[in-house]
């Protein structure tokens, strides 16, 4: 990372691959994460896996140069195929594969619609993961962007403690904090409330909304928003992941909880149809729903793009719990482990 950043650029923790419909059985996907060129694949099962790039036998990059053939991934070079465990099963020849010829395979979930690699710079198996929302009927598909910015993740899940730029960055109105912030372990919690000036595309400007956080690590954020007065409930979810130590690949998801019957005349009657289907209603809502949570996250990119890793920074009442975030956020890095002592 260059010189705006201070901190180790590859954190550890799970970090969004792609979300799990761009991956379809014998799909093969090229990806770049934590300085690594990696391919992802999904086999005819429906497993998904992620290996290490370049081809041991001469080195194709397997995330453009291969195809599934089952449960293994096939070198379109020479036809080398490698089972799930990066083991090679076979040549394209017909003869025993060579010694250590083998990929490097990495630890891959798949959860909540989307597909994770958990990476650690010191080599160490997950001791956690990401937990699945609960299943629940009712809810929109998940709607996902992706910008790659040069940005940091720490900077970036520090958005979620950060509650002075909530009313100058995004114009919230009437702040107020729900809760204390919790740790546990990998888990961040952070509960507030606000009026939203725009609310959804105009529609229910100035509604109070209530936003749950959950960070899960520096890669993974999930948040859910409920707006009581307008029967409206969404989950967001916020997915950053380290590219080449100069740059984040940012994933932001959405899907909508199915409005109540009468949600339509508790403010979105006036600004839409009402007489619409209600599966196309609902669609036409998450969509815009979308639209805005995409504005209020451009609003904060031109900021991570730019701005400096101040360390220690000089903070103020009303910033919000940085402290306690920074600190929680160290854990990440065994680079700054500090030593034993004895």
């Amino acid at each position: 990372m260059g010189p705006r950043f201070s901190l180790p650029p590859f954190p550890t923790g799970w970090y969004g691959l792609c979300a799990s419909g761009e991956l379809p059985p014998g799909g093969v996907l090229a990806r770049t994460v934590c300085g690594r060129e990696l391919a992802v694949y999904r086999t005819a099962s429906g497993q998904a896996v992620a290996v290490d790039a370049a081809c041991p036998h001469l080195g194709a990059h397997l995330g453009h140069t291969s195809r599934v053939e089952g449960e293994t991934l096939r070198c379109s070079f020479h036809g080398f195929r490698f089972d799930t465990s990066g083991a090679c099963v076979a040549t394209g020849y017909g003869t025993r594969p060579p010694p250590k010829c083998a990929l490097r395979t990495w630890p891959v979930d798949e959860v909540n619609g989307f597909v994770l690699l958990h990476f650690d710079a010191a080599g160490r198996p997950p001791p956690w993961r990401v937990p699945a929302s609960p299943e629940e009927s009712g809810w929109t598909r998940t709607r996902v962007r992706l910008t790659r910015l040069p940005s940091h993740v720490q900077d970036l899940a520090e958005n979620s403690v950060d509650v002075g730029h909530l009313s100058h960055v995004h114009g919230y109105r009437e702040l107020e904090a729900l809760d204390e912030l919790r740790t546990e372990g990998p888990l961040l919690r952070a509960r507030y409330a606000f009026r939203h000036p725009r609310g959804v595309m105009g529609v229910g400007k100035n509604a109070r909304a209530e936003i749950d956080i959950e960070v899960h690590g520096l890669g993974y954020s999930q948040v859910e928003v409920t707006v009581a007065e307008m029967g409206f409930r969404s989950r967001q979810f916020v997915l950053a992941t380290p590219v080449d130590g100069e740059h984040v690949d940012l994933r932001i998801g959405m899907c909508m909880k199915t409005l109540p019957a009468d949600a339509r005349g508790r403010g979105f009657a006036p600004a839409l149809i009402a007489n619409l289907p209600s599966m196309l209603f609902d669609f036409f809502v998450a969509r815009i729903a979308f639209v805005t949570y995409c504005e209020d996250v451009d609003a904060d990119v031109p900021i991570w793009s730019t701005k400096l890793h101040v360390d220690p920074p000089r903070l103020a009442e009303g910033d919000g719990p940085i402290g306690r975030y920074r600190k929680w956020a160290r854990q990440f890095y065994p680079e700054l482990a500090l030593p034993k002592v004895g």
